[in-house]
């Protein structure tokens, strides 16, 4: 199993942030998103569920518990035929060529 810490980072990194900008969008210090990369310190749910929103993770995949980075969508508030578009959208990007 993944270790926290080693996720978040990686997970920071890919998003090209810094220690200093990913504190601010959690509204923590910069030490302690340091002590969570060290697996020093652990995030609270509170925390955890606001990583899983800035990075499109879920909390299982970020805990190491889900070993797939599948993303999920929040379709709430949004109409059937809203809906349908997404799904029509996520249908041509997985049948496209490169």
């Amino acid at each position: 199993m993944v270790e926290f810490g080693k996720m978040l980072k990686s997970l920071r990194i890919k998003a090209g942030l810094t220690q200093k900008q990913l504190a601010e969008k959690l509204g923590i210090t910069s030490s302690v998103v340091s002590y969570y990369e060290l697996s020093e310190r652990n995030p609270s749910p509170e925390i955890l569920v606001k990583l899983s929103h800035i990075f499109h993770v879920t909390t299982d995949y970020l805990l190491g518990i889900e070993r797939d980075m599948n993303r999920s969508l929040d379709v709430k508030g949004l109409s059937g035929e809203e809906i349908a578009l997404l799904e029509h959208a996520i249908a041509v990007f997985r049948d496209r060529k490169d």
